[in-house]
């Protein structure tokens, strides 16, 4: 450095000289500033070596074990450091680093191989004027740092140590060395975005002493020599957070404070202080960690890390992180102030997103580079941005470009483009029957759809879209760059249609069963009631057909004459029923003076039946029309019309028809979203010369699978009845009393059944 210092002054004395000697000579002038030059150049060479000059060196690393399995890193320096180094760690690969301010590498290596304990060995890298330290390890342990001369002493605690020492406790904070009095101003609880309980404790300054550990189900946090207001000591029943938080106990322990968190399942902590707020966060644990990730549960992905600042800027905070992320970070001039941070196992992404939100800071990202800087400021850049674009887009040039549309609707293509509601939309599908569920009559009658307001516009305000409908050609005119979005929007919107077919079965059967039991008997005695000269004709297989009451003709076949009916019991099968089986016979004596005439009627009816009706129709996917067929016939009837004393007579119609109206959905997984309407009418009786329709039909919405089948509807009708038509008192009379009644049951069974099968076309439409 003399040398340096002797060498510019030699120049510096030569340079005045020559400058007295030859002030105006030009050769003179031009050597001169050349000398000038060199100086200037010495000048900043000798400046730059006095600040390599001043910077710290660390000249020697050196390891020492000490008792309860604890190892110390001794690291030289050339001198004294005023304040802890800053520092992190790593869980996988298991590292820590320390960051060396205004410090160069003294030790003519970057490597330097260990045996001890947990350290492998130590990289020692130089970058500009800082210089990191880190520690490679078997496995993460806990690690204390504090300067001692010109030397900084690391403890590194291995397992032993920690159970011995720390009794299964985490040192987060040590206190401060300063006799400040520390309390605990505020306890709050909160619940996270992601289901996570989350207590947050205001500290009366960042220098306190922490200490965490998990006991059994329960979280203990200890506040070293720390006290706690009275209105503060307080039990916190959280459970209604829907968090496994349950409660936060905090009271006072000798000159500590304690809190007791209690959660519930299985759960895991996180803790972290920003300045003098302090933070625990309790999140729920996925059963099966191993595949879902709990870093994507929780909301972070990034790489764990812990960092422990003390009174650090926030700009060299964000350096920390750029560092272990190896993203570049631009950082905004505006950004300032000191934080102080203690970070344990955290994602390296929620590490960042809690030094921007503790100061007011936000970042943008774009690949590998993120940019920081004050919110506002932020906002305020992107608010110019859009408005300049904004008035570009107002004096940018108008293009006009043309689309030949293949598949849709050119018109259609242009209302969506203008923001305005499709032809389709408008028409209403055209199906006389309007909407699943109103009336049949409205769309009839002619009634449009109201047309809605315009929605928002893909084109800009300047812009138009104008539609040619026999070349299915579109022609726009706008700016090049919502030319661009036009192209990308008709690209998704101008493809085929796909198609659906619906075969619908129409399921009706009929049981009916009837059963009838009917008796006629009669008693006749000759010339016992001479005044009554009723007959009826005599017939059938004994001569005897039945009596009507009065007398009856005996048949050829027995000799008789005349008789005079004393009493008789008509019971018949019901009128009106099928053909019925008869039975007779007759009982007289010797002389056939005295008959007893029987007859037995018997009527069994059974009756089986089912219809089956199957309509099929094709529907295009997300069609607004209904896809309908029908059949059946109208029915005609007239309708006199009376107007000023004249009587028109018009004819009108009423429908009776099988009939399937269906529009289609395919979802994403290829089932069939569907809202159906099927019908099956029939003619019934006419009242006041009007015919009645007789009506099965379903409405409703329905989703089912690719080539599927379910049923949509049914309707089960049962009808029982039993008639008994007797002789009061004899018809009672156990056994006999059935000569003196008659019996007749009937059961009546109908169902329908509406099945309904989607298919999915591939190839053309095949109705084999």
């Amino acid at each position: 450095m003399k040398q340096f210092i002797g060498l510019t002054t030699k120049i510096f004395s030569r340079v005045s000289s020559m400058r007295g000697a030859c002030s105006n000579h030009s050769g003179m002038k031009s050597m001169i500033k050349n000398y000038l030059r060199l100086l200037a150049t010495l000048l900043l060479l000798g400046a730059a070596a006095a600040q390599a000059s001043g910077q710290n060196k660390i000249t020697e690393l050196s390891i020492a074990s000490s008792g309860q399995g604890q190892s110390v890193l001794k690291v030289q320096l050339a001198e004294p450091l005023t304040t802890l180094p800053a520092g992190f760690s790593i869980n996988a690969p298991a590292r820590i680093a320390l960051d060396f301010p205004a410090t160069e590498n003294g030790l003519g290596r970057t490597v330097q191989q260990f045996a001890a304990g947990d350290l492998r060995s130590a990289n020692i890298i130089q970058a500009g004027t800082r210089t990191r330290l880190v520690l490679n390890l078997n496995q993460m342990v806990a690690y204390d740092a504090k300067l001692d001369g010109n030397a900084v002493l690391i403890t590194l605690h291995g397992k032993a140590g920690d159970a011995a020492v720390a009794g299964n406790a985490s040192r987060f904070a040590d206190a401060s060395k300063a006799a400040q009095k520390h309390a605990l101003t505020d306890v709050d609880f909160r619940r996270g975005s992601n289901g996570e309980g989350r207590i947050q404790v205001d500290l009366s300054d960042p220098g306190l002493g922490i200490d965490i550990r998990r006991q059994g189900t329960r979280l203990i946090v200890d506040f070293l020599k720390t006290s706690l207001p009275r209105n503060l000591q307080r039990k916190l029943d959280v459970n209604d957070f829907a968090t496994p938080v349950q409660v936060v106990d905090t009271f006072a322990q000798g000159s500590d404070t304690r809190m007791v968190i209690e959660p519930k399942g299985n759960w895991e902590h996180a803790a972290y202080q920003t300045d003098n707020k302090f933070i625990i966060e309790i999140k729920p644990v996925m059963e099966d960690a191993n595949q879902l990730g709990l870093a994507k549960h929780s909301g972070y992905s990034g790489e764990k890390l812990t960092l422990n600042f003390q009174d650090i800027t926030v700009r060299e905070a964000l350096n920390v992180i750029a560092d272990f992320t190896e993203l570049n970070m631009v950082i905004s001039d505006t950004v300032q102030g000191n934080l102080t941070l203690r970070l344990k196992d955290v994602p390296w992404d929620q590490a960042l997103d809690i030094i921007l939100q503790s100061r007011g800071l936000d970042m943008r990202r774009s690949g590998n580079v993120i940019q920081v800087a004050p919110r506002e400021e932020l906002a305020a850049k992107e608010k110019t941005d859009l408005t300049a674009r904004q008035e570009i887009s107002q004096l940018e040039e108008l293009q006009t470009e043309s689309f030949r549309l293949g598949y849709a609707r050119a018109s259609d293509a242009a209302n969506i483009l203008m923001g305005k509601s499709t032809s389709t939309d408008q028409a209403g599908g055209g199906e006389p029957t309007g909407a699943i569920g109103a009336p049949a009559g409205d769309a009839a009658k002619g009634e449009a759809a109201p047309t809605p307001a315009e929605t928002s516009r893909i084109l800009s305000s300047r812009g138009s879209a104008m539609a040619d409908a026999r070349t299915n050609t579109l022609f726009v005119k706008d700016t090049p760059s919502r030319l661009d979005d036009v192209r990308r929007i008709l690209k998704q919107i101008d493809v085929p249609a796909r198609q659906v077919l619906i075969e619908a079965r129409v399921v009706e059967a009929n049981d009916g069963f009837a059963q009838n039991l009917g008796v006629r008997l009669s008693y006749t005695n000759p010339l016992s009631n001479p005044l009554n000269p009723a007959t009826v004709a005599a017939g059938g297989a004994n001569g005897v057909t039945g009596v009507r009451g009065g007398l009856v003709t005996a048949g050829a076949g027995l000799g008789m004459t005349q008789a005079v009916n004393t009493g008789n019991v008509n019971l018949p099968v019901t009128a009106g029923q099928p053909l019925a089986g008869l039975f007779q016979f007759s009982l007289f004596n010797a002389a056939a003076s005295k008959i007893l005439n029987v007859e037995l009627n018997a009527m069994e009816s059974d009756e089986q039946g089912k219809i089956i009706s199957s309509p099929r129709v094709v529907s295009i996917d997300k069609d607004t029309q209904w896809a309908i067929i029908e059949q059946g016939e109208e029915i005609p009837y007239t309708i006199n019309n009376v107007s000023n004393g004249v009587v028109t007579t018009t004819t009108a119609f009423k429908k009776a028809v099988l009939k399937l109206g269906v529009k289609t959905n395919i979802t994403p997984d290829n089932n069939i979203d569907m809202t159906v309407e099927v019908r099956k009418d029939s003619r019934g009786t006419a009242i006041a010369g009007v015919p009645a329709i007789n009506t099965n039909k379903v409405e409703t919405k329905v989703l089912v699978e690719n080539g599927g089948t379910v049923v949509i509807g049914g309707v089960y009708k049962q009808a029982d009845s039993t008639v008994v038509n007797k002789v009061p008192l004899l018809g009672d009379i156990p056994i006999l009393g059935n000569l003196f009644k008659s019996k007749g049951t009937s059961t009546a069974k109908s169902e329908l059944l509406v099945f309904l099968s989607p298919k999915i076309m591939q190839d053309a439409l095949n109705l084999r």
